[in-house]
């Protein structure tokens, strides 16, 4: 190989290094809380509007700044199980930030999306007891075709109400667009994969892999 070559690799390898490193730095324990303070704590919070899955953004900062950073995991995960997917992929920017109140006078929106991340984060890597339990057994089973966001939500808060669970995905992991779909730079470290994990720990649900609707599934089934 020649140097110039050489050099064309070794300058390819940096690149492909930088771009599956995290987009955004995370917040730590020290600039979480100021993070968080700067948050209004408005009535009818615009930022609620904005969000697409009504979180109780308000409620969740608050949670942060008093300390409270497993409650504000709770408050996101209760509206959105896969809150930390949204805390990383989702277009804070342009909805519940650009809603911000802070923009009208001026000044910085709160990191929301920064702040939902550092609360999930911080729930799944505790890695203690999941944090919804399941009602008593329904006696109902219910089939999920697709083992994607909207498949493991619904099948997540079918578990919560007692029922028994059977996702069919047509792939051979889950996640869907999470695990394929959302650029690598935005879901380092597998978080898809681990997120998933994370939300099957309510138990009551099993996944089949390679079974696709209109070939090896289909709706008799």
């Amino acid at each position: 190989m020649t140097n110039n070559a050489s050099e064309k690799s070794a300058i390819s390898g940096q690149a492909a290094s930088v771009f599956f490193e995290d987009l955004h730095e995370s917040l730590d324990a020290l600039s979480v809380v100021p993070e968080a303070s700067h948050c209004l704590y408005c009535y009818e919070a615009p930022c609620i509007q904005a969000c697409p899955t009504s979180i109780d953004i308000p409620t969740f900062i608050h949670q942060i700044r008093t300390g409270n950073v497993t409650g504000a995991a709770h408050t996101i995960l209760s509206e959105n199980i896969m809150g930390g997917t949204c805390a990383r992929a989702c277009p804070t920017e342009v909805l519940c930030e650009q809603a911000c109140v802070h923009n009208v006078t001026g000044h910085k929106p709160v990191e929301i999306g920064l702040l939902q991340r550092y609360a999930t984060d911080h729930l799944m890597a505790e890695n203690g007891p999941h944090p919804f339990n399941r009602a008593p057994d329904s006696g109902r089973h219910i089939a999920v075709v697709g083992a994607g966001p909207a498949g493991l939500s619904f099948a997540h808060r079918a578990a919560m109400l007692g029922h028994k669970v059977s996702v069919y995905e047509a792939k051979s992991k889950p996640g869907g667009l999470n695990e394929y779909g959302l650029a690598a730079y935005k879901m380092v470290a597998d978080f898809a994969a681990r997120e998933v994990d994370f939300l099957l720990g309510i138990g009551g649900i099993e996944i089949f892999y390679n079974e696709e609707l209109g070939k090896s599934l289909t709706v008799e089934d």
